[in-house]
């Protein structure tokens, strides 16, 4: 509910005022037109926050809110006033959670906030990189214009992080088929053997591999309890690990200097810092607004740093080049091209050009990194499988020379 305070006057020609509480201001002018008072002033003192509900939703995805911003641009754009686009998108919005969010946000604007203010509150769907973009636009008068880059800038976000989770399933999904076909050999083939090899007498002439396997099986079956225990420590280990402030920042630098993984998350933070700096500059959206803004989706405790350090050192009087290089987050190459921008006075369109080029390179790098993986990862699960096998048959070509002789 928003609080509104109010002006009227009574058909005995007496004037009134107060305050009331209610969803917008359509509602307030029915309470008291039915009291007898005919408002003649109704402004909100407050602002509704209205909690998206979630019946079977996963919330409001990537996909809901590109929608949303596509059809917003081109209503406004069409010259549709901004309460009737809302209310037309929150009727046709297929997602529950995206239709109340939408109506609240309409009832924010018709309670006298801002649109930039009314989204502020929805921190979940509207980040603070889309509200400052969306606040530029309505005082710029382009809300139109920035819609449109912003439903531009979350397409191509979504697709480079679609690049980096398919790079990523494949290995995840071998490692795993790995791990469980080990478990269940180890647990439940070995002993079958073992006890074949034990009726035929031959326990006391096992090979090595066989006699380490069995080894091996006896104790994962003993102390199941500590390999499983192990796993979830490791698990949940580094996941608590990495919520950790200076954890974060350690496990961030590893993987920045993980062979071909670390160059590849390098140059996703390279595509996504200029292509978020490119919109924002081009925007309206002041330079330290922007940095700050940035630094905070960079996902890199590392990089974020590197940003907050050149950010420092603009509001110092520096361009932006010259921290960025002594930061060394960025290649050379990166921050030659944003020191051009600078010195031409293009600096949002040299940044999106670097986007462009870094979003290619990013699609390079996820394709060697899986050629790599391939073999790489079939060569290890063929090969501990294969060892299982060798290891589980040489017995049984002793035995049957045993049984010929």
């Amino acid at each position: 509910m928003a609080s509104f305070t109010w002006e009227g006057k009574t058909k005995a020609g007496e004037y009134r005022s107060g305050q009331m509480d209610a969803k917008n201001a359509e509602e307030v002018n029915q309470k008291l037109k039915a009291q007898g008072v005919t408002p003649t002033k109704v402004k909100g003192k407050g602002i509704v926050i209205r909690m998206p509900k979630l019946p079977g939703f996963g919330g409001v995805g990537t996909k809901d809110l590109v929608i949303f911003t596509r059809q917003f641009s081109t209503m406004i754009d069409a010259g549709l006033p901004l309460v009737q686009c809302l209310e037309i998108l929150s009727t046709q919005s297929d997602n529950t959670a995206m239709k109340e969010v939408l109506r609240g946000v309409k009832e924010n604007v018709e309670g006298g906030a801002t649109f930039a203010d009314s989204l502020r509150k929805y921190p979940k769907v509207f980040d603070n990189l889309f509200v400052n973009l969306v606040q530029a636009g309505e005082v710029g008068g382009i809300l139109d214009t920035i819609m449109n880059r912003l439903a531009v800038y979350i397409e191509k976000n979504m697709k480079l992080i679609k690049k980096i989770k398919g790079a990523m399933i494949y290995p995840i999904c071998i490692v795993v088929v790995a791990i469980i076909v080990m478990i269940v050999m180890l647990y439940y083939i070995i002993p079958v053997f073992e006890k074949m090899f034990h009726d035929f007498g031959a326990r006391a002439v096992l090979p090595g591999p066989t006699q380490n396997l069995i080894d091996l099986s006896k104790w994962v079956r003993t102390n199941w309890y500590i390999v499983f225990g192990t796993l979830a420590f490791i698990i949940f280990g580094t996941r608590y690990f990495k919520k950790t402030k200076k954890g974060r920042y350690l496990w961030d630098k590893m993987m920045l200097k993980v062979p071909m993984i670390g160059s590849l998350l390098r140059k996703v933070a390279v595509a996504k810092f200029t292509r978020t700096m490119g919109t924002m500059v081009s925007s309206g959206v002041p330079i330290l607004d922007a940095l700050d803004i940035v630094a905070k989706s960079a996902g890199n405790k590392v990089i974020e740093e590197g940003i907050y350090y050149t950010r420092e050192k603009i509001s110092e009087g520096k361009t932006m080049a010259e921290p960025l290089a002594e930061a060394g987050v960025f290649p050379g190459m990166v921050v030659q091209m944003i020191a051009v921008g600078e010195n031409t006075g293009a600096l949002d369109q040299m940044l999106n050009k670097i986007a462009d080029f870094y979003d290619e390179e990013v699609d390079v790098a996820v394709e060697a990194l899986t050629s790599l993986m391939e073999p790489f990862m079939m060569v290890l699960l063929g090969g501990m499988v294969g060892y299982f096998m060798v290891a589980m048959y040489l017995p049984i070509f002793g035995l049957a020379n045993a049984i010929e002789g």
